[in-house]
């Protein structure tokens, strides 16, 4: 992946920005504009050019000088510092006046977030590793505002969602992030990307994020349990397990709470899962004779059944045992059988036992 053409600088120094030429004279409600940065916070960081050139930003610019800052972050771009890439710079940035969804926010966040961490990475390598003789360069920054050390950075999430959202939480931008990206997957199920799609149409309208997150999660863990139930090469018990889970889930999501959708969701995903596991490493059969369970351990198990016909209901086992379920009972039950009547004529050979 090519580097590139820009990178975030933190705690600009404003006096060090230079405007020059501007096609627009008007730069409107300014006083509103301070009113909005100081209350949120600056949502969008200005852009300037290697040698400190205004590119994108003259009104929020003139915002915060009146606000009476002395720093901001900046994004310093190369590229465009000709005549017209900046006169097409400033027209793009004249139209944006509209506030950005939450969507669009949190792609801003990611963009941001990349920046940063390529910015933290190269400007660390730039002073360990500076070449012999030399000045350390401060690629486009300006040399009292670069930081200089990797503490200054902080966490890059929290520096990319306070420069988005004016606060350093970063929480609701990762889960729409994961949102975004769960619609843009092709190698996801169909249902997981509508669901994250309709999540994300949901979440500018007005939704709850932390809702919205819980239920595209449960969608990915409901087509999980439906590939299990498909899969042929799956044994017929989880595959039967996880179709019983999927369609009991179905039936709960329109009553259900978006939290208990979730956790209900992984906690049937682990269940059958981990019958997955012991499907596939069955511990070996015992041979006759081998002694594999200790005498105390087979009271302990007996002690624990006594009765155990008492608190089921055959008919409701009957309907929702698997016929490999069904047939695993039905042998367990005659290998009992079968070791009672040996133990029986074992016992009537042995000395008569009262304790």
């Amino acid at each position: 992946m090519g580097r590139r053409p820009g990178h975030i600088e933190l705690e600009r120094a404003l006096d060090s920005i230079r405007v020059g030429r501007r096609h627009r004279g008007d730069l409107g409600d300014v006083g509103a504009l301070a009113a909005s940065i100081e209350r949120e916070g600056l949502l969008q960081p200005i852009t300037v050019a290697p040698d400190g050139v205004l590119v994108c930003g003259l009104r929020r610019l003139a915002a915060m000088r009146q606000l009476g800052w002395k720093t901001a972050n900046v994004w310093v771009r190369s590229g465009i510092s000709d005549e017209l890439g900046q006169l097409l710079a400033e027209q793009d940035d004249n139209a944006l006046h509209k506030p950005l969804s939450q969507t669009e926010q949190a792609a801003l966040y990611r963009e941001l977030k990349t920046l940063l961490a390529e910015d933290a990475a190269r400007r660390q390598m730039a002073s360990r590793f500076p070449a012999d003789g030399q000045t350390r360069r401060s690629d486009g920054a300006a040399t009292v505002a670069a930081p200089s050390t990797e503490s200054q950075l902080g966490d890059t999430r929290a520096q990319a969602a306070l420069m988005v959202t004016g606060r350093n939480s970063y929480t609701s931008l990762e889960r729409i992030g994961e949102l975004q990206r769960l619609a843009a997957d092709l190698t996801a199920p169909t249902d997981v990307r509508r669901r994250a799609a309709a999540e994300l149409a949901g979440i500018d309208a007005g939704g709850s994020i932390t809702a919205a997150h819980q239920r595209a999660r449960a969608e990915v863990s409901l087509a999980e349990l439906d590939r299990l139930a498909g899969d042929p090469t799956v044994p017929a018990m989880v595959r039967g397990l996880a179709a019983q889970d999927a369609a009991r889930l179905r039936a709960s999501e329109p009553q259900a709470r978006a939290a208990d959708l979730e956790h209900l969701a992984a906690e049937a995903l682990a269940r059958v899962r981990a019958g997955q596991k012991r499907t596939a490493h069955p511990r070996p059969a015992a041979a006759p004779g081998a002694g594999v369970m200790t005498v105390r351990a087979f009271v302990l198990i007996w002690e624990e059944l006594a009765g155990w016909w008492e608190r089921c209901d055959p008919a409701e086992v009957a309907a929702a045992l698997t016929d490999e379920q069904w047939e695993r009972f039905q042998n367990t039950v005659a290998g009992t059988i079968k070791f009672a009547e040996s133990a029986a004529a074992a016992r009537a050979k042995s000395e008569p036992r009262t304790a």
